[in-house]
């Protein structure tokens, strides 16, 4: 358990108003020059640990140092190259880019924020000064930044072998999982491709069964109608469509993750003032108060929720759902207008994306017709390749 160190003016080979990166070294960590990824360079999110590098998840508040990355090591030894940690919201406990050194703004709205957990990463394949990003999710984090920042985002299926969390400061074992971003499909396929060493080939939707999930209420105008859009086209292109209901998750999710949180950090909980932004705190707070019985039952639901999901995903090849319930909003802003009222942007958010990091299925975020509007993908538990076939299938078209 290391303090974190005060933010260090780093050399920047770019300007960073957004202030996205949080740790620059003086020059990248260079991959394998005969790899499968070589020429690609890619941001890492300062939740893995990097040899050299310093780990402090964007907080003030001491952390635990888990030792090297295995899925950094892996991408340098396929050739890519490291150029730099990116901030996110605090220790990855929330969904805006807020933390302990100013917080992340977005890539093109600077007055609005760019979503999180893997704020910085989803900023730094936005303006093209990386290929691809390195992010985690556990209940969102990299597919809120991907959807309000315009670019494409990959939660694999939970465990999958290729995304390993070795070496990665955990918010929740329970849900945690590693991915990518980028600024297409193109490039996550190949990244994708290099890690498994299995050709992923793109994909008709002729005849492909589309569950769409858009609950009543829990979205804006803009994002319903993208929604519309985005199936009108899948219409278009073959797929059969049919409306489908799934429940809110978070009376699971939020036990599960904020006692494991809660263990994570346990050590700088000791201290009266560990350094923790105050929701951060009182959220960790929230997490060592639950008793046993009440994560167990939490534990109990998410199965009664993987089953639902399961059965959902024997009648659909994939279903489509809103990503985020409204375009971006304004930094500091704490609720989301949608059609069912107001309600506390946090939630708003959560229950939209928390389903498939709780339940481990695999999904992609792609951009929609709104700008700054994303849309989900969800695969069938194992079935990345078949998942990211099918959006390499829309690209271009």
């Amino acid at each position: 358990m290391t303090p974190a160190p005060d933010s260090a003016p780093a050399p920047a080979p770019f300007p960073d108003p957004q202030r996205a990166w949080a740790y620059l070294p003086a020059s990248p960590l260079s991959g394998a020059a005969d790899g499968p990824l070589c020429g690609l360079t890619f941001s890492v999110k300062d939740l893995y640990g990097v040899a050299g590098w310093p780990l402090r998840a964007s907080t003030r508040a001491p952390v635990p140092d888990l030792g090297e990355s295995v899925l950094v090591r892996r991408l340098l030894d396929l050739g890519a190259s490291a150029t730099g940690k990116t901030h996110l919201h605090e220790i990855a406990l929330g969904i805006t880019g807020m933390n302990g050194f100013g917080g992340t703004a977005h890539p093109f709205l600077p007055e609005r924020v760019p979503g999180g957990s893997s704020s910085g990463a989803a900023v730094s394949v936005a303006l093209g000064q990386v290929d691809f990003a390195l992010g985690t999710d556990t209940g969102g984090s990299i597919r809120v930044p991907a959807a309000w920042c315009g670019v494409v985002g990959y939660k694999p299926t939970k465990d999958h072998p290729a995304w390993s969390t070795a070496g990665v400061l955990p918010l929740s074992w329970t849900c945690d999982h590693a991915g990518p971003l980028a600024r297409d499909v193109s490039t996550i396929v190949r990244v994708q491709e290099a890690l498994t060493g299995r050709q992923v080939e793109a994909q008709a939707w002729a005849g492909v069964k589309v569950g769409v999930w858009l609950p009543e209420g829990w979205v804006d105008g803009t994002v319903q109608e993208a929604t519309h859009l985005f199936a009108a086209r899948l219409a278009g292109l073959g797929a059969t469509l049919e409306a489908v209901t799934f429940p809110d998750v978070l009376d699971a999710y939020s036990p599960i993750v904020l006692s494991e949180a809660a263990r994570v950090h346990a050590e700088a909980l000791r201290q009266a003032d560990p350094g923790f932004l105050p929701f951060t705190l009182a959220s960790l707070r929230q997490g060592q108060a639950l008793t046993e019985a009440e994560v167990q039952a939490a534990f109990e639901r998410r199965a009664a929720y993987r089953t639902r999901l399961d059965d959902l995903l024997t009648r659909f090849d994939v279903l489509l759902a809103p990503a985020v319930p409204t375009p971006p909003p304004l930094t500091g802003q704490e609720e989301a207008e949608v059609q069912e009222g107001r309600v506390p942007l946090r939630r708003a958010v959560l229950r939209l994306t928390a389903p498939f990091s709780l339940l481990g299925a695999p999904t992609a975020v792609l951009p929609s017709s709104a700008p700054f509007v994303g849309l989900q993908l969800v695969g069938r538990h194992g079935q990345d390749n078949r998942l990211l076939g099918l959006a390499l299938g829309l690209e271009g078209q």
